[in-house]
């Protein structure tokens, strides 16, 4: 069998060593590889020592081997910062440069309006009568102050009728109501023909929370104006008293603004209660009917007998007169009732008034 045989280092030829000596092979079989000491220069790549030759001489003595290096400042360290100062500035970089005015900028700045050219007479006059407003834009604001304006009266007026009206008429009625019980208490008042404006009884209408003063005559500044009912008294459309044996008790009063004491009945269903309280009697009415619009001179619904309310024969009847829609005049509201029950004041209140 042929093979490759590794050649000797000794530079002995085959023949003359055998294959089972030292040799080639001889560790193989246990013996000791003959041959010079190995060297540990031989065995890797050398690095050179950075400060054994002679550029890391020059580099270790701050020479100019590297051109990019700071060179060293000799002295202390005060020294080194003065020198980076001057270097590089107080804050590392050179500061910004400062441009020195021009001579134009500064004859701006100390007089610049000085040197416009004054405006001519003809030129002063064309640009203050461009300034003017024309007659349309006088016109327009004009008639848009006149717009508001009204508009701010309106506001009042309406905030007056709807708001301060009942404000005024509703303390004036509460005066007059106690000052009516606390004469009756007192006997200063005592039953009888009573003057205009007078108040000499009470109107209770539970079923609205209504209690306002019943007053002799229907006069607007006297009467209704004030937040009370006004009796159709003395004149044209007298009407009877509630002690009456028989009649038609006619009342009227306002159904919107000065306090308004009317302005629900048209909620009054048949059987509700209507109290009028007098100074020694209590007078108890039940709503019976209604009429929604007549006209204003339709006065038979004052009569003994009233017209369209279904009664047909003499009574002791009751008339509520307002006016209708709300918020006019166009037209009124009747409302009728009947008495059922005549009650001293000696008794205590009827059932209708006692909570």
């Amino acid at each position: 069998m042929t093979a490759l045989r590794p050649e000797r280092e000794s530079g002995t030829s085959y023949g003359e060593h055998p294959y089972e000596g030292s040799g080639a092979f001889g560790d193989q079989y246990g013996g000791t590889a003959a041959g010079p000491a190995a060297d540990d220069e031989t065995m890797a790549l050398r690095i050179l020592d950075p400060l054994s030759g002679p550029q890391g001489a020059i580099s270790a003595s701050g020479g100019s081997g590297n051109p990019s290096a700071t060179p060293v400042t000799p002295g202390g360290r005060a020294a080194r910062r003065k020198a980076a100062k001057r270097r590089h500035g107080r804050r590392g970089g050179p500061g910004p440069e400062t441009p020195a005015p021009t001579a134009g900028e500064d004859a701006s700045a100390t007089g610049g309006n000085a040197s416009a050219a004054p405006l001519s007479r003809v030129e002063a006059r064309r640009r203050a009568r461009a300034s003017k407003p024309g007659a349309a834009v006088m016109a327009s604001r004009v008639i848009g102050e006149v717009f508001i304006t009204t508009g701010v009266v309106m506001l009042l007026f309406v905030s007056y009728q709807l708001w301060w009206t009942n404000v005024r008429a509703h303390a004036q009625a509460g005066k007059e109501t106690s000052d009516l019980q606390h004469d009756w208490e007192s006997g200063k008042r005592a039953p009888g023909t009573f003057e205009p404006g007078q108040g000499f009884a009470i109107l209770h209408i539970p079923a609205l929370d209504v209690v306002a003063p019943i007053a002799e005559g229907t006069s607007k500044a006297k009467v209704l104006d004030k937040g009370m009912v006004g009796h159709y008294g003395p004149g044209d459309l007298n009407t009877a008293m509630p002690d009456a044996k028989t009649g038609n008790f006619g009342l009227a009063a306002h159904r919107n603004t000065h306090g308004e004491p009317f302005r629900y009945i048209n909620k009054l269903k048949p059987g509700d209660a209507i109290v009028v309280e007098t100074q020694d009697t209590y007078y108890v009415y039940k709503m019976t009917s209604m009429l929604p619009v007549t006209s204003p001179s339709n006065t038979s619904v004052l009569a003994p007998i009233p017209k369209g309310s279904g009664f047909t024969q003499p009574g002791r009847y009751i008339t509520l007169t307002t006016c209708t829609p709300e918020f006019t005049s166009k037209y009124r509201l009747i409302v009728w009732g009947k008495m059922v029950e005549e009650r001293p004041r000696s008794k205590g209140k009827p059932d209708a008034l006692v909570e």
